[in-house]
């Protein structure tokens, strides 16, 4: 949401107001001092160990008594978490149009991932401007009975984000070892299959010795104590915090191959020509899939390991997938949403 926020506050026709639910306040606090944004509303809602249906118990009635105090033409929101569709649904129910940005992203499998795609078909329903990243997020769409006129393909937010960090920070030196770079938080890989993937990980690390991980490890503590469990004494694996949005970026820059089950993530490595291997069963961005630069190896070691290996053994296999590759946009999302929205308003 940085650089819509950033057009629509920079316009003469809009007036921005920006409310956040802080489900991972330690997350949030970094990435508004970063990008030098403050907050209107704060909701606070993070309670450790809070279910879904008690994040939206406490978000739907602030989200409400900020509607009626704002008044918004419209109320804007990115992605397929618990917080969008407490958005969309306060939307709806103060009769103000919502707009969502990452339309049209699909599994048509609802436990995969869990609960973003129960989420994001329903957010569908209830919306007036759908802002897809690409042409199959939007044929997604018109599949479900979308009206044409409320589809709008603008690519996506988060590539406008990255392309302006990249040109904007030096790029990280080159280093003597190969680093995979890993992200692995999502709800449905908690437990067996995440112990499968810190299984492999250890296995290539014996398999090879140039071979180093680095894991930002997620703060849900099914995540957090594993990890430390079975990864935290291993010399060449380094666990840390979350990172912030730039530290991230060079991270990326820095690895040699990606192990994510991260939705961003399999947008933004592709840009940045880095192979990313996807911890998931299925994947509602199929289009890296598709180009080369990304494959679906799921939570099995076995198939880990072997997808790993091979481009660690073959040079053309790796280059191959490390092509840089655009199916999210040019960079240029935002401002055709902020001017798409305009149209609208004016």
């Amino acid at each position: 949401m940085v650089p819509v926020i950033r057009a629509l506050q920079t316009s003469q026709w809009a007036r921005c107001v920006v409310v956040v639910t802080a489900q991972h306040r330690d997350m949030l606090d970094q990435m508004l001092t970063r990008f030098g944004l403050t907050a209107d509303y704060d909701l606070n809602l993070m309670q450790r160990g809070q279910s879904p249906d008690q994040v939206l118990a406490r978000m739907l009635p602030e989200l409400a008594g900020i509607i009626a105090k704002e008044q918004p033409y419209a109320v804007l929101a990115q992605g397929d978490t618990t917080t969008v569709f407490g958005a969309a649904l306060a939307a709806f129910h103060g009769h103000v149009p919502f707009g969502h940005i990452e339309a049209g992203l699909r599994t048509h499998n609802l436990a995969h991932p869990y609960p973003e795609e129960g989420y994001r078909q329903m957010v569908s329903r209830i919306t007036r401007w759908h802002f897809a990243p690409t042409a199959g997020a939007a044929l997604a769409l018109r599949q479900e009975g979308i009206a044409e006129d409320c589809i709008h393909v603008v690519g996506n937010t988060c590539i406008d984000t990255l392309l302006q960090t990249v040109a904007s920070t030096d790029k990280p030196a080159t280093a003597s070892e190969r680093l995979l770079l890993l992200t692995a938080h999502r709800r449905e890989n908690f437990g067996q299959p995440l112990k499968a993937v810190f299984a492999a990980v250890l296995q290539l690390l014996k398999a090879y010795p140039d071979v180093h991980a680095l894991y930002p490890v997620h703060p849900n503590p099914q995540v957090h104590q594993l990890a430390h469990d079975m990864l935290g004494a291993h010399p060449r694996v380094r666990l840390v915090p979350p990172l912030d949005y730039f530290e991230f970026v060079t991270a990326m820059q820095s690895a040699h191959i990606i192990l994510t089950d991260s939705g961003g993530v399999q947008e933004e490595a592709p840009a940045l020509g880095k192979p990313v291997l996807v911890l998931r069963q299925t994947t509602e961005r199929p289009e890296p899939v598709a180009e080369g630069a990304a494959e679906l190896v799921g939570t099995d070691a076995n198939n880990i390991v072997h997808a790993v290996s091979r481009l660690l053994d073959d040079e053309q296999q790796y280059a191959n997938m490390a092509r840089p590759c655009m199916p999210y946009g040019n960079g240029t999302a935002a401002q055709q949403i902020v001017n798409l929205l305009q149209a609208a308003c004016v």
